[in-house]
C-alpha cells in the first residue's frame, strides 16, 4: 500500500556645545563600560530537529508510522541506524523509533532533539550553569550533538547540523514539520528556570480544561516557532493511557479535515474525530501501539483561545 503525505524570513552654536558635552560624558563612561563583563551570548536554538520515540513492538510501530504519510528513511535519516521516518526532506526533520523494554513505561517519548547553530558553545554554557551535559559527539557527516537531562528527567539533545544537498524527494514526500513536543511536568518552577532562564525559551500560550486553571504551558524555542508543552496537574498514579496522551508530539498541517481524509485512505484506524482545542486550533489525535499520542494540529488558530492570548508568532507550513 502506498501512502500519501498528510503535511505539505547648519548646526547652531548651542547645538555644537551640547554635542561636545555629550561627547565628554560618553568619554567619561567609556572606562566603566569597557570594564563591565561581557554577557554570555547563547547560540541560536531554532527548531525541533527530531524526536526519538520508544516502542515495545517495533514491527507494529513501523506499520503505524508508515501510515502517517511520512517517508520511510529519506533525507532526514542519513545518520540513523534504526527505523526512521523523514517528516521534512528539506529540513531533515524526522522521527526515530527505538526499541525499548521500558516502554510502555513512564515516558515513551525517549528524546527531543533541538537544532542549534553551535553545539559546543551551547554545551559549555550549560556546564557553566551547573548542568551536566554529556560529551560532544561528532557524526559521520560532520554534524555535532550533545545530550543533557532536564530537571524533570527528560532526555534532550542539541544538534548542530551540517546540511548537505538533498536527494530528489519522492512524490509523496511530506512537507510539514514537528511543531511541538509535550511531556509531563511535576516541578514547573524548576523546568521554567531551565528552559526560560538558561536556554532562553519564550512564553507562547498557556491554558487549561477550565478558564481559571493552567494545565498546559507552552514555551517556544528562543529563535523559532516550535515549542515544548509542559503538561502539569497530571496525577502521580496516571496509567499508561494518560501518560501516552500527555507525553506526545504534534505534526503541523494546513487543513485538519484534509489530513483526516488522507489518514483514513492510508489505513489509519481513527478513534477520535477532529476537534477545536482550547487554544483555538483544530487538532486530531492518533495513538501508536504503545499509546503515545501523535497530534495533527493546524498551524494557526481558527478562534480566540481560552485562558490567555498567544504571545509569539505561529509556525507556518
Amino acid at each position: 500500500m502506498t501512502t500519501q503525505p498528510i503535511m505539505r524570513r547648519a548646526v547652531s552654536f548651542r547645538a555644537k556645545r551640547g554635542i561636545c558635552f555629550f561627547f565628554f560624558v560618553c568619554m567619561g563612561l567609556s572606562t566603566t563600560i569597557a570594564a563591565a563583563p561581557k554577557a554570555t551570548k547563547r547560540p541560536l536554538i531554532t527548531t525541533i530537529n527530531h524526536v526519538v520515540i520508544s516502542t515495545s513492538d517495533l514491527k507494529a510501530a513501523r506499520e503505524f508510522y508508515s501510515k502517517l504519510g511520512l517517508s520511510k528513511g529519506g533525507n532526514g535519516c542519513r545518520q540513523v541506524a534504526h527505523d526512521c521516518f523523514t517528516v521534512n526532506w528539506a529540513t531533515r526533520t524526522h522521527i526515530e523509533l527505538q526499541p525499548s523494554s521500558a516502554c510502555p513505561g513512564t515516558n515513551c517519548l525517549g528524546e527531543i532533539v533541538f537544532r542549534t547553530e553551535n553545539a559546543i558553545e551551547l554545551r559549555n554554557l550549560l556546564a557553566k550553569q551547573g548542568m551536566k551535559p554529556g560529551p560532544v559527539e561528532k557524526l559521520s557527516d560532520g554534524s555535532v550533538k550533545f545530550s543533557v537531562t532536564d530537571p524533570g528527567g527528560n532526555y534532550i539533545s542539541f544538534v548542530q547540523v551540517l546540511l548537505v544537498p538533498i536527494d530528489d524527494p519522492p512524490l509523496d514526500a511530506s512537507l510539514g514539520h514537528i511543531i511541538h513536543a509535550g511531556f509531563i511536568v511535576r516541578n514547573r518552577a524548576a523546568m521554567e528556570h531551565f528552559y526560560k532562564d538558561i536556554l532562553g525559551f519564550r512564553p507562547y500560550w498557556h491554558g487549561g480544561m477550565k478558564d481559571d486553571q493552567t494545565d498546559w504551558v507552552s514555551l517556544q524555542v528562543p529563535d523559532g516557532t516550535d515549542w515544548v508543552e509542559f503538561m502539569v496537574n497530571v496525577p502521580e498514579n496516571a496509567d499508561q493511557r494518560l501518560r501516552g496522551i500527555m507525553n506526545h508530539i504534534a505534526l503541523g498541517v494546513p487543513d485538519i479535515q484534509a489530513a483526516r481524509e488522507q489518514l483514513v485512505k492510508n489505513g489509519v484506524h481513527l478513534t477520535e474525530e477532529p476537534k477545536l482545542g482550547r487554544d483555538g486550533k483544530w487538532q486530531l489525535n492518533v495513538y501508536d501501539p504503545d499509546q503515545t499520542r501523535i497530534e495533527f494540529m493546524e498551524f494557526t488558530p481558527k478562534e480566540k483561545p481560552c485562558c490567555s492570548e498567544f504571545t509569539g508568532p505561529h509556525p507556518k507550513p
